[in-house]
């Protein structure tokens, strides 16, 4: 049992904290020009093409998108532009 306890111990201390989650960014993005029910099919489409992107979650109803992404490897201002380019620009919200 002590054994056990101190194999612990060792690999909490060695293991990172959070390594899993170092980077990881949330925010949610105001989605202009969405009128018809494809469209946010479009938009998610649009960004979780980008690197870095783990989730995108769009709502038509309240024209939004909240995307999870690592911000090691893309910015806010990728997201953006992935879906101005896609025809529905976007602004971030929070």
């Amino acid at each position: 049992m002590r054994r056990l306890l101190s194999i612990a111990i060792v690999a909490s201390v060695l293991l990172p904290a959070g390594a899993a989650s170092a980077g990881e960014q949330t925010v949610t993005l105001a989605v202009k020009n969405m009128t018809c029910a494809s469209c946010p099919y479009i938009v998610k489409n649009s960004l979780v093409a980008v690197p870095g992107v783990s989730k995108a979650e769009v709502s038509f109803e309240d024209k939004s998108a909240t995307v999870t992404f690592n911000d090691e490897k893309t910015s806010i201002t990728a997201l953006t532009e992935a879906t101005a380019n896609a025809g529905y620009p976007s602004t971030l919200l929070r």
